[in-house]
């Protein structure tokens, strides 16, 4: 999809990308604040960021309440959403082109002008509880957390961040929504039909938004560790779902990133992959998968799956033995050429609609204020080499901070087992 892209720096600090895409006819919205769990001023009030997301399109200088304000803002098919991470807050919106300028404002409501109130709290505390119960459910919801925790990362997993909402008072909404949703500490990307004139209205509306200033604010720094391996116990576990991972403490970079996105085709991507193909074929593992996931701090090769307990020794000593063929440079030329051609199909068809092009830009300008060149992607995918990939594999295997967390209802010494395998 054809668009040009231009970085803008509002009066009050903010910063954010326009993304032109002449002739769209919807509007795509993201604002972002570093403000998300990581950020909250004590331990005991740990969920707080995510009751706030909860709290963003409720009762504002306008509308009394989320119903009125949910009324007003769908009524010609409007889209809304909020989501929390470790890190940030994200509100994000789409819209018929035909008014954007109606959705805009009633976004600057909600993010600018909230009217945080009693009522409204104890329901989303109330919504916010049954969310992350319910997520106890999902096995893969439950291991990442700990995971994360058992390398050093300063987080807290799903039963804990449930004991901390009943902690969060009116009081301590308000000093997080106004320490975080500062201007300085804001960043958007907008993506539509952003012709000169519309260019201009749109700087006219969001440099009206009435933010304090604020920082932005310094992302938390971890000192990370290998970890031994962790069992969730279950006893309804029917099975065995792990997930472990492989971490450098430096943020990747595009091209780092597309090399490891083929070598993780290679290895997991389809039927015919090295790890999962292999194992579908004798009969191993339903599903599993790999990725490479980044922060402003590190980037971790990740693995995930679940396996029956009488197929999980061998299904181990089929990924180390695939991760040794990798160590020792050993990938075929004709799985690269596979891999980098399934790449740049699933990067060209990743771009169809104005909210794609939104969070292909967005990811790495929320995280780091980068702007990827959209352009150069392709260029980047057809120079990935053999090298490139095994250095990678090798810096992310051999950096010495990694574990393995399963959730199952098996005896701990098998994940001790499983884990010991993963040594290379």
């Amino acid at each position: 999809m054809r668009h040009y892209v231009e970085e803008v720096k509002l009066k009050n600090g903010a910063r954010g990308l326009f993304i032109n895409v002449p002739g769209a006819s919807v509007m795509s919205t993201r604002v972002q604040f570093r403000g998300g769990l990581r950020y909250t001023k004590k331990p005991e009030l740990y969920e707080i960021a995510h009751v706030v997301e909860h709290l963003s399109f409720g009762a504002n200088s306008k509308f009394k309440s989320e119903f009125a304000y949910e009324s007003e803002f769908t009524k010609n098919g409007a889209y809304h959403n909020a989501w929390t991470s470790d890190l940030s807050i994200v509100y994000e919106t789409e819209c018929a082109d035909f008014e954007w300028d109606r959705i805009l404002e009633l976004k600057r409501l909600a993010i600018a002008e909230p009217r945080f109130n009693e009522v409204e709290l104890n329901a989303e505390k109330g919504n916010v509880k049954s969310e992350l119960t319910g997520y106890m459910n999902d096995y893969n919801r439950l291991l990442w957390p700990r995971l994360q925790q058992a390398i050093g990362e300063n987080v807290q997993n799903l039963q804990e961040r449930v004991r901390t909402l009943q902690n969060i008072e009116l009081k301590d909404i308000r000093e997080h929504y106004h320490r975080t949703h500062t201007a300085k500490n804001m960043r958007f990307v907008i993506s539509g039909n952003l012709g000169l004139r519309r260019r201009h209205k749109l700087l006219k509306m969001l440099n009206a938004w009435d933010l304090k200033e604020g920082e932005r604010l310094d992302i938390p720094f971890d000192n990370l560790h290998c970890a031994d391996p962790v069992l969730i116990r279950r006893k309804d576990a029917s099975n065995i779902t792990f997930g472990f991972s492989f971490v450098t403490p430096r943020r990747l970079d595009t091209a780092c990133t597309i090399a490891m996105s083929c070598l993780n085709h290679i290895l997991t991507g389809t039927m015919s992959s090295r790890i999962f193909g292999e194992a579908r074929r004798r009969g191993l593992v339903y599903g599993m998968g790999s990725s490479l996931n980044l922060d402003e701090s590190k980037s971790s090769w990740d693995f995930d799956g679940e396996v029956d307990e009488e197929n999980a020794i061998e299904l181990f000593d089929l990924i180390r033995s695939e991760l040794a063929r990798v160590l020792n440079g050993e990938i075929d030329d004709a799985d690269l050429e596979a891999a980098k051609s399934y790449t740049l199909g699933r990067f060209q068809m990743a771009a169809q609609t104005v909210g794609q092009l939104a969070d292909f830009y967005a990811e790495e300008y929320f995280k780091a204020d980068e702007i990827e060149n959209y352009q150069l992607v392709p260029d980047i995918v057809r120079t990935v080499d053999k090298t490139e990939i095994i250095e990678l594999a090798r810096e992310l295997i051999s950096s010495g901070i990694s574990s393995l967390v399963a959730v199952g209802s098996c005896e701990k010494s098998l994940i001790i087992d499983l884990a010991s395998r993963l040594k290379l």
